[in-house]
């Protein structure tokens, strides 16, 4: 009895799985071709760029700090203007440091005068000794006041250096042609040697723009540096804050020296122009870089690309109306379109619209205006 309930249960089951596999396949016959539209995956020439955050930078950068101590008595230069190498801009107290190189320069003529008479006698007593007409105490001591006048005239010529660089050092002058910035001082204001920064002056002829790019890139910059790369006038843009673009195009000038093991990025500055002044240092922008792929590229419409857990892919048309789900490897955007890197050879049918409910083989008809191609 046990045995003929096991074969009645098997024998019901199998009935049960068969009886589902022809409903599925008469499910599968019977299910409906997706209306879809179409295009075609062209082949054209498309110029993209990689983007990535900037900051602006002088190209020179001096920092003005006191160098004596005292008080600011003249200051004479309009804030945020230029000013030219050379030129006066702040005045500490110098009357004490003048004084200070007036003592220095008499103390010079004074130990000239001391070696003046110092030789006249050493040489006196060189001929009276040579004689031996003068006690040889009196010879020695010659020589030596005439080695101890040279060497008052050593110190005094060092005391005359160190005075005549304080008296310079109070008056502190622009290092080179550049921009000034806001005073940090005010006529009266107590400065201190090293510590007291009064202001900066950074050039703006043109500017540096840094920029970090991956380790894995540098090689792709080292050939644009050495000019084997991609060359010409719009590899480098620089887009403003306000998203305008700069209207001249920057120059690679430096790659950093090494990379930070700790982000894994080199630091490169490129040059640009600044004839209308319109940069400044500190101003943050975005550098977009010619991408080495830029040239004949397969194009795709954004829309028709389809992502599944990070990976991407489109339907291609296939013979009998039937599509295949093709990864492929996206690259930049190019306005409506995207750059396809790999997965696609050009001129393949894909699906448009509709690919929402479509699947690997899905049987698909075109609606009556639907075939959209680009080449």
């Amino acid at each position: 009895m046990h045995r003929i309930l096991q074969e009645i249960i098997c024998f019901t089951a199998v009935a049960a799985l068969l009886s589902c596999s022809r409903g599925n396949s008469n499910h599968a016959k019977d299910e409906p071709a997706v209306a879809v539209t179409v295009t075609t995956a062209g082949i054209r020439n498309a110029v993209f760029y990689n983007s990535y955050p900037g900051n602006m930078v002088a190209l020179k950068e001096v920092e003005l700090r006191a160098q004596v101590s005292g008080y600011i008595t003249g200051i004479y230069f309009a804030e945020g203007k230029r000013v030219r190498k050379g030129e006066k801009l702040y005045e500490i107290d110098r009357r004490k440091y003048e004084a200070a190189y007036s003592e220095a320069q008499s103390n010079v003529k004074i130990a000239e005068a001391n070696l003046e008479k110092a030789q006249r006698d050493a040489d006196r007593y060189t001929d009276l000794a040579g004689q031996e007409a003068v006690a040889r105490q009196v010879y020695d001591n010659a020589m030596t006041d005439l080695k101890n006048a040279k060497q008052q005239i050593n110190a005094a010529n060092s005391e005359l250096v160190k005075t005549k660089t304080d008296y310079d050092y109070s008056l502190i002058t622009a290092p080179f042609d550049g921009t000034i910035g806001f005073s940090e001082v005010r006529l009266g204001a107590l400065v201190t040697p090293g510590q007291t920064l009064l202001n900066t002056v950074s050039t703006d002829d043109s500017m540096g723009v840094d920029f970090e790019v991956s380790e894995n890139e540098l090689g792709r910059f080292v050939k644009l540096a050495a000019g084997t790369g991609l060359a010409g006038d719009s590899t480098f843009r620089i887009i403003l804050p306000d998203n305008s673009e700069y209207p001249y195009h920057g120059t690679l000038s430096v790659i950093d020296r090494a990379v930070d093991p700790k982000t894994g990025t080199i630091r490169v500055r490129i040059t640009v122009p600044n004839q209308e002044k319109t940069l400044k240092p500190g101003m943050s922008c975005k550098v977009n870089v010619l991408n080495s792929n830029s040239g004949r590229q397969v194009l795709v419409p954004f829309k028709a690309v389809m992502e599944q857990l990070s990976e991407y892919f489109v339907f291609v048309v296939n013979a009998g109306n039937k599509v295949s789900q093709v990864k492929i490897q996206p690259g930049p955007r190019v306005q409506s379109d995207v750059v396809v890197l790999g997965g696609l050879e050009g001129g393949e049918t894909i699906v448009l619209d509709g690919i929402q409910k479509l699947s690997d083989g899905s049987a698909i008809t075109l609606t009556p205006s639907a075939v959209n191609t680009k080449k």
